[in-house]
């Protein structure tokens, strides 16, 4: 490993990767830091990406990037606990205009991106928690990590380990999360014949639906439900505001359960109809 960097990124999630593959492109020597087993080992489960965003930094991702299915369709439920009243839109794609959505399963994002900046020439090493950031003076000149001998210096540190940066909280550098401030979902995926999935959303090739939920499945508390489909999986989360959660003692778990069970739910996400 090289004594010194031009820059550390931490964290090899999109942002991370993205700063990575953008500093090593431009000739930087990058190295990138993940706690993971590999990059997107800590993501299991799906996300909706806007393409715009992603092709500012690579050109023509659309052709490369591992995308499940365009977000064509958008419908919203108003729920009570047996059904449902909701609205959806619907838009057209023209022959030279590209979908601005696309499903996404993390895992396969966070290694297709990270490839892409190691591809880059950034140096990635896994299995490595970064615990606090090495200052001379005011200025930070490194990282130190889990590592025996663990002290990595560079002119420049990226912190993209997440919201919930403890790192730069340790560091001072921003305020500790409170839970008034913070919302928490849960989500799984249910794993469907392509086949399956068409027919119960009545989408056909690479056209994809999500579904928001509100109303009654969060008990009262501030908070949504969700639903997207992939190409052979549907992601299905609920989540409300941490300090709720507290207060009212149901688990987000209780509250997925629930939704899972709902009539309006369950035979989209059954295994067999």
């Amino acid at each position: 490993m090289a004594e010194k960097f031009d820059a550390i990124v931490v964290g090899a999630g999109p942002s991370g990767n993205a700063a990575a593959y953008l500093m090593a492109r431009a000739g930087m020597n990058v190295l990138q830091l993940e706690r993971g087993e590999y990059p997107g080992s800590k993501n299991v489960q799906g996300a909706i990406m806007y393409a715009e965003a992603l092709e500012a930094v690579i050109p023509n991702c659309r052709r490369q990037a591992p995308f499940e299915r365009a977000v064509l369709e958008q419908r919203m439920w108003l729920m009570d606990e047996r059904s449902h009243v909701g609205s959806h839109f619907r838009g057209t794609v023209d022959a030279d205009e590209q979908p601005t959505r696309y499903t996404v399963i993390r895992a396969n994002m966070d290694k297709w991106l990270s490839g892409k900046a190691q591809d880059a020439g950034a140096l990635l090493i896994c299995e490595t928690t970064v615990v606090d950031l090495l200052k001379n003076g005011e200025r930070v000149v490194g990282v130190r990590t889990d590592r025996v001998n663990g002290d990595i210096f560079a002119d420049v540190v990226v912190l993209a380990d997440g919201v919930n940066s403890l790192v730069a909280t340790k560091a001072g550098l921003r305020p500790r999360v409170k839970a008034h401030d913070v919302a928490l979902a849960v989500k799984e995926m249910h794993f469907l014949p392509k086949q399956t999935i068409e027919e119960r959303f009545n989408i056909s090739g690479n056209d994809g639906v999500v579904i928001e939920m509100f109303g009654k499945i969060t008990r009262g508390m501030v908070g949504t439900g969700f639903l997207y489909t992939n190409k052979e999986s549907v992601s299905l989360g609920i989540g409300c505001m941490v300090e709720d959660f507290k207060s009212t003692g149901v688990s987000p778990y209780q509250l997925l359960e629930e939704l899972k069970s709902h009539p309006s739910i369950r035979p989209l996400i059954a295994r067999r109809t």
